[in-house]
C-alpha cells in the first residue's frame, strides 16, 4: 500500500508487476528500434551516396516538430498558447534548443576523428550524467538495486564492444583520437542535460510544449548552422529518388523518436530511457549482418541478454523523489505570492514509481516562471 502525501511503499509485491515490467521494457525497445532506423539511413546516405549532411538531417526533424507541435501551441488559448509560453520561458527554451542541436552535432562529428569503439564506450557517459543531474536537480533517490542494474547494463555494453574488437568490425580511422573522444564526452554531457530537462518539462508542464519549443528554436538555430557550415555539402548531394527516400526515412524515424521519447520518459525516467537505448547499437548490428555482411559473434547475443537483465533489475524497484519543502517552494511559482510552507518535522520521501506500480494520486504540477 501507499500511504498519504509522504507515505512509502510497504512490503508485498506491486500489483500487475509482470505486465507493467514487460510493457516498460517494450516501450524502451521501440525507442531503440527508431534509433536503429536513424543509424541505418544515415549509414546509407554517408557510405553509398556520400551525403554527409548531419545538420540538414536534424533541420528536417526540427521543421517537422515545428509544423506539428509549434503550430498546435499557436492555436491554443490561454496560458498554454505559444505567445504566453514565450513571454514566460523563451530564454530557457532557447538554451535548451541550442543544447539539443549541439549534442547531436558533436557526437556525429566525433565519428570523423575517433573509432567506433570509442564512440560506443564514451557515449555511455550520458548515463552517470543523467543520474547525477536527476539526483541533484530532480531530487530523485535511487536504491542499491538501481546502481546494480546500471552496472549490469554497462557490463553488457562492454561485452558488445569487446565483440566488435574480436570480429574486427569497422572501427574508423581514429585520426585525432583525443579530439574525437572529447567531442563524444561533450556530446554525451549535453545529451544528459537535455534529457533531464525534458523529464522535468514533460512531467510538470506538457509534452506538446516541450516538442513545440524544440521545433521553434531547433529549426531556427539549426537553419542558421546549416547555412553557415553545411550549404556546400548540400549542393554536392547527387539528388535522386533513392536519396529522397532515405531522407524521408531518416526524418520519419527521428520525428518518431522525438515524439515518442517524452511519452516513455513521463512513464519512467530519463535514466531508464538511456539504459534502454543501449540495445540500439545491437539492433543496428543485427541488421548489419544481413545488409552490410558484418561478422557474427555469440558475444553479441550475450551482451543483449546482459543489458536486458540489467534493465529488469533497474525496473524491479521504484525510485522516489525526496520532496524537500524548501526546494519545492523555490520551483513552485504560480504567478502569485508563494505561501510559506508550514513547519514540518523530518521530511519523508514521497514515492514516485518510475516504471512499475500504480500511482494513487498525481503530484501537483510544478510551474516554472
Amino acid at each position: 500500500a501507499v500511504g498519504g502525501g509522504g507515505g512509502a511503499y510497504v512490503g508485498g509485491r506491486l500489483p500487475r508487476m509482470r505486465p507493467e515490467l514487460l510493457l516498460t521494457l517494450a516501450l524502451g525497445q521501440v525507442l531503440s528500434l527508431l534509433i536503429c532506423g536513424i543509424g541505418l539511413t544515415s549509414k546509407y546516405l554517408a557510405d553509398d551516396f556520400h551525403a554527409n549532411t548531419p545538420v540538414f538531417q536534424s533541420f528536417l526533424n526540427y521543421i517537422l516538430l515545428f509544423l506539428v507541435y509549434t503550430t498546435t501551441l499557436a492555436v491554443r488559448q490561454g496560458e498554454e498558447n505559444l505567445l504566453a509560453i514565450l513571454k514566460r520561458r523563451w530564454w530557457k527554451y532557447m538554451i535548451l534548443g541550442l543544447i539539443d542541436i549541439e549534442a547531436n552535432y558533436l557526437v556525429i562529428k566525433a565519428y570523423q576523428y575517433t573509432t567506433l569503439t570509442s564512440v560506443q564506450l564514451l557515449d555511455c557517459f550520458v548515463i552517470p550524467v543523467v543520474l547525477l543531474l536527476s539526483w541533484f536537480f530532480l531530487l530523485v533517490r535511487y536504491k542499491v538495486v538501481h546502481f546494480v542494474g546500471v552496472g549490469v547494463c554497462l557490463l553488457g555494453m562492454g561485452c558488445m564492444v569487446g565483440a566488435d574488437v574480436l570480429v574486427g568490425r569497422q572501427q574508423g580511422l581514429g585520426d585525432h583520437k583525443l579530439l574525437g573522444d572529447l567531442l563524444v564526452l561533450a556530446g554525451a554531457t549535453l545529451y544528459g542535460i537535455s534529457n533531464v530537462c525534458e523529464e522535468f518539462i514533460v512531467k510538470n508542464l506538457s509534452r506538446v510544449e516541450f516538442l513545440g519549443m524544440m521545433g521553434l528554436f531547433g529549426s531556427f538555430f539549426s537553419g542558421i548552422q546549416l547555412a553557415i557550415m553545411e550549404h556546400k555539402e548540400l549542393l554536392k548531394v547527387p539528388w535522386d529518388w533513392q536519396i529522397g527516400l532515405l531522407y524521408i526515412g531518416f526524418s520519419a524515424c527521428m520525428f518518431g523518436l522525438y515524439s515518442f521519447m517524452p511519452v516513455v520518459i513521463r512513464r519512467t525516467s530519463a535514466a531508464a530511457v538511456n539504459l534502454s537505448l543501449l540495445t540500439a547499437d545491437l539492433y543496428g548490428l543485427f541488421c548489419g549482418l544481413f545488409l552490410f555482411q558484418y561478422k557474427f559473434s555469440g558475444l553479441y547475443l550475450l551482451s543483449f541478454f546482459i543489458i536486458v537483465l540489467g534493465l529488469i533489475l533497474y525496473y524491479s524497484s521504484s525510485t522516489y523523489v525526496a520532496q524537500d519543502p524548501r526546494v519545492y517552494k523555490q520551483f513552485r511559482n504560480t504567478g502569485g505570492p508563494v505561501a510559506e510552507a508550514p513547519p514540518l518535522g523530518p521530511v519523508e520521501p514521497s514515492v514516485t514509481y518510475t516504471s512499475l506500480g500504480q500511482e494513487v494520486e498525481e503530484e501537483p504540477r510544478i510551474r516554472v516562471a
